[in-house]
């Protein structure tokens, strides 16, 4: 079984501590204790620690050995138009679980009025749960979560490839859209509930963004989420981006 991950501001003289209400959730919720050995991470670096204090308040750390980190993920960035905010919140976990390595929260025409503003207050929450997920899925550090920027500034944004999900038949399908190299970046755009406006796939067209389905089947987007990333990814990690046509990867959002 694979070792629990835990961020940490700094490791200094092979020592590391965390505080506050993460060190609470470590010793009242997954039961740390001393002795116990995990793994840390800086962001940058990943070692392996023990256990030397865990306090309601404190837990602290003494390294063992430095790790290897593992492969760098590939630069994938997510421009997700704003939901209803539970279902906002799923989309940042299970994103993060995949690897993506930016989320932004997009305002498109048919986002539901008063989700922009709202969204400001929900940032640092965001970016919490994107932190637990990382750690749970032992990512070397968390992907960044932007404030909010109407659909206007997101087109504007600059990327090896620029995809938007279209869900008018016609469009080609996300894993035949393109072929990653080395070092290149992804920036996805899905829409919200009731998918986009004319209007705005039009700018989408003259802003130089290339649509792209996952199907003939209409997704809620926070499972448009999972399933473009997961094509994305995987086609960036293997330099590839042929595959099947069929299987679960055919399903395409609105």
């Amino acid at each position: 079984m694979a070792r629990r991950r835990f961020f940490v501001d700094q490791v200094r003289k092979g020592r590391a501590e965390i505080s506050g209400d993460e060190a609470h959730h470590l010793t009242r919720v997954l039961r740390v204790e001393v002795g116990q050995k995990y793994e840390i991470s800086d962001t940058r670096r990943v070692w392996l620690a023990a256990v030397d204090t865990a306090r309601k308040n404190l837990v602290e750390f003494s390294t063992i050995e430095e790790l290897d980190p593992g492969p760098e993920l590939p630069e994938v960035n997510l421009y997700l138009s704003i939901i209803r905010f539970e279902r906002f919140e799923w989309a940042v976990e299970k994103a993060t679980e995949l690897g993506v390595t930016r989320i932004v929260p997009v305002e498109a025409a048919r986002s539901e009025r008063g989700l922009f503003d709202g969204a400001k207050k929900r940032l640092e929450r965001w970016r919490r749960i994107a932190r637990e997920a990382s750690e749970q899925s032992r990512r070397v550090r968390p992907p960044e979560i932007d404030e909010a920027m109407r659909f206007e500034a997101a087109l504007e944004v600059s990327s090896t490839h620029r995809l938007w999900l279209d869900e008018q038949p016609g469009a080609p399908l996300l894993a035949r859209s393109v072929s990653f190299n080395p070092g290149d970046s992804t920036s996805l755009l899905i829409g919200p509930e009731g998918g986009w406006t004319d209007a705005e796939r039009g700018q989408l067209a003259t802003s130089g963004w290339a649509g792209a389905s996952l199907g003939p089947l209409v997704l809620r987007t926070e499972t448009a989420v999972c399933a473009a990333l997961a094509v994305i990814l995987q086609a960036e990690r293997t330099g590839e981006s042929d595959y099947p046509t069929s299987g679960p990867n055919t399903i395409e959002t609105a």
